[in-house]
């Protein structure tokens, strides 16, 4: 797996909780709160498992020692982010104190992978659901308040929870991530992803396209298509037609490229985003498609991982050097001033200081817009784990990683520099952090853009800013006719 949304450098993880919402079914009387932690996949699963139970009466809340049950969606990639779940689980504790009838429960990546351990361990948990049983979650309540332990970790070859409508959870009404796939088949050694989410599976595109064309009619101009690997999705089915009692079979086969198009053509108004693109899948025909449509954003997010083609084939990413270079060249030549944002490990298994410098040789080839980098973190179970000694110090890792965050900062604030006195098209997202005088929204490629509020537009318009200065991070400017 490769991470996703890389929207600042180093947010290794995002907290959400549940806004207010009314449950779709009769209400039950009790609520609802979720946290979610990792990638974008995880806090799209959440809204999954907002709907479910909505579906059964529960109401969703913003403030846990309001709830009736507790859910943390988690995640495995990095032993941090697990140990920051683990933490906020013994914040929990006293509010179990309080409410005794309080259900604590563990979900995602983090709940597949330790199963059984969270019970044993961890006596506040009270069920542990892994991805692909979220429909499961009315009953496993029922078995906890009925005074047992909860757990369904199975994985699943066909769930892709096509079928449900998610609850969109802290929503700002304009963005949505939008899940195409679910689990991967790349076996990348130092990824724990395809052990906790299982093997890949496409999601029918015509519920794609359904659920995207609802929320442009709900208001939302922005969908993000989430999958591990974006670029492998891959959608087939047998149309049987008859003929002079001759029944022929045909496979209708829907690729990502044929899902970008069908995706962009909901309406010129609604912008597409995507995540995550795998360097050895990423096509030509892909770069084209997102060339011919304006409404789909000129943003990449292209994990390299490493520059050097040793450690990448150890950390098995089925690409060299020499691949990587040649993909990064076709998204300049086919779509000029698109953004590329990366992934960066330092210090994997065995890495030298020349091979290090074969990834600080890359960052300077590729000029990254944005980067996730992080030092390398063995995960239990994983190829790398098996096979590998993790021999690379931490003090020199750490070493590496300054390197790496310190040349990603100056790429980072030269590119946002290449924008200035330039006109940005930008999608209105609501105000700044730092004022309410001032609103904010993303540039097609993916900068964050700040400017004075006006009159006469509001969140969910687009307009045209032109960029006046910059700060390490952000486009300051004003609305222009």
């Amino acid at each position: 797996m490769d991470l996703i949304i890389p929207d600042k450098i180093h947010d290794e993880s995002r907290q959400g909780e549940a806004l207010i919402l009314e449950p779709k079914g009769k209400n039950n009387g009790r609520k609802l709160y979720i946290e979610s932690y990792g990638c974008a996949m995880n806090f799209s699963d959440s809204e999954i498992v907002a709907s479910i139970l909505s579906d059964q009466g529960f109401e969703t809340t913003g403030d846990y020692n309001n709830a009736d049950v507790i859910f943390i969606n988690t995640c495995s990639i990095r032993e941090n982010a697990e140990q920051r779940v683990r933490n906020r689980l013994k914040e929990f504790t006293v509010a179990k104190v309080k409410n005794p009838g309080l259900v604590v429960g563990v979900l995602g990546c983090m709940a597949e992978r330790l199963k059984s351990k969270f019970l044993e361990e961890e006596k506040l948990v009270d069920v542990v659901v892994g991805p692909d049983a979220y429909r499961d979650l009315p009953g496993l309540i029922d078995k906890v308040d009925d005074g047992q332990k909860a757990v369904n970790v199975l994985l699943s070859r066909e769930e892709t929870y096509a079928d449900i409508n998610p609850v969109r959870l802290n929503s700002n009404g304009i963005n949505a991530f939008v899940s195409i796939m679910r689990g991967c088949d790349n076996m990348c050694s130092f990824c724990v992803v395809p052990f906790t989410r299982g093997r890949e599976r496409s999601r029918e595109p015509q519920s794609i396209v359904k659920e995207c064309t609802d929320l442009f009619n709900q208001g939302y101009r922005e969908v993000t298509l989430l999958g591990q690997n974006v670029d492998s999705y891959k959608w087939s089915s047998e149309v049987g037609s008859q003929e002079s009692e001759v029944r022929n079979q045909k496979s209708e086969v829907v690729n990502f490229a044929n899902l970008l198009e069908m995706v962009a053509l909901i309406h010129p108004d609604l912008r597409v985003r995507f995540s995550t693109s795998h360097p050895k899948d990423i096509t030509d025909e892909v770069l084209y498609t997102i060339a011919k449509y304006e409404n789909i954003c000129n943003y990449i997010h292209l994990p390299v991982q490493s520059g050097n083609s040793r450690i990448l084939e150890l950390m098995n990413r089925t690409y060299d050097r020499e691949w990587y270079i040649n993909r990064v060249d076709a998204i300049r030549r086919i779509i000029p001033g698109c953004a590329i944002s990366t992934d960066v490990i330092t210090g994997f298994c065995t890495e030298t200081d020349e091979e290090h410098q074969d990834t600080l040789s890359m960052m300077d080839y590729v000029q990254y817009d944005f980067a996730y980098m992080f030092m390398y973190s063995e995960r239990p179970g994983t190829l790398a784990a098996k096979r590998y000694a993790d021999d690379i110090p931490g003090a020199v890792k750490s070493s590496r990683l300054k390197e790496v965050v310190a040349k990603q900062q100056q790429y980072s604030y030269q590119r946002l520099q290449q924008q200035l006195g330039k006109v940005q098209k930008v999608l209105i997202e609501g105000f700044s952090k730092k004022s309410d005088k001032d609103y904010c929204g993303r540039s097609d490629q993916n900068a964050m853009v700040v400017f004075p509020v006006g009159e006469n537009y509001k969140p969910g318009q687009y307009v045209n800013v032109l960029v006046e200065r910059t700060t390490t991070a952000t486009l300051i400017g004003r609305v222009i006719s």
